[in-house]
């Protein structure tokens, strides 16, 4: 199955994949996994959908405890590493090629999860930004079973605000009326360093609510998502995203 979009994005982590899980933030995949089935507990054997699920390791750590777990991403080269992972572990994972934005599975899901960037927030230049994450929202909510859990990570607008100055204005990187930035930005990458033209409209949270709620959702609570350090905290203004706990109303 294949959706995908005429992006760059799916270039830029084909090439990353083989490397991907050498990221410091990658590491901690064993507490993610069980800080999100501490915040909403479900039973064995229950069904999870991972979408922007990149080299599986979530997914993985699922299915090791017993979970049937199914991921959507856009990138063919994350997936396939994805699967070489869980065939060398013997995982029984269903692994998706498809967009965030428009993926259609016939199956309805327990609990759902979107980390890491995993697709909100990766647009294109000119893209309508809240039109591309409700999308996503959109789709998750079609593949989940009433009053199932929903958990995404999302770039934390306060921090972006509080590193910006004048100048980001005058030389057309940012734009403060519409909240988009276009620039080209370092990636110091474990294959070396790359230079990716990037195009971002970051939300704040009440407007992340206002979204999930028009999707269907029950926003329950809002925590600190940095990579490596969820916990059940006060998101941060300094801090790179926020994790936004919700419910398939």
């Amino acid at each position: 199955m294949s959706n995908q979009p005429n992006t760059h994005w799916p270039a830029f982590f084909d090439s990353h994949a083989p490397y991907y899980d050498q990221n410091p933030f990658t590491q901690h995949t064993v507490a993610e996994v069980d800080f999100l089935l501490q915040l909403y507990p479900v039973t064995p054997g229950a069904s999870f959908l991972d979408v922007g699920c990149g080299t599986g390791r979530h997914a993985l750590e699922l299915a090791r405890r017993g979970y049937k777990v199914t991921g959507v991403d856009l990138s063919e080269g994350m997936l396939k590493v994805a699967r070489e992972k869980a065939a060398a572990e013997g995982l029984e994972i269903e692994f998706v090629h498809a967009d965030a934005k428009t993926f259609a599975l016939d199956k309805a899901f327990d609990y759902a999860v979107c980390l890491c960037e995993g697709g909100l927030g990766l647009l294109d230049a000119g893209e309508d930004a809240e039109r591309h994450d409700k999308a996503i929202f959109e789709r998750i909510h079609a593949h989940l079973k009433p009053n199932a859990p929903f958990i995404c990570t999302v770039l934390n607008a306060y921090n972006l605000v509080r590193r910006l100055k004048d100048e980001n204005i005058g030389n057309g990187t940012f734009n403060p009326v519409t909240m988009t930035s276009y620039y080209d930005d370092e990636f110091d990458l474990p294959e070396g360093k790359q230079t990716i033209r990037i195009y971002e409209r970051l939300f704040f949270p009440p407007e992340v609510i206002r979204m999930l709620r028009e999707s269907g959702f029950t926003v329950d609570k809002i925590f600190g998502g940095t990579a490596g350090y969820w916990a059940q905290r006060p998101l941060s203004l300094d801090e790179m995203e926020a994790m936004y706990c919700a419910r398939r109303a």
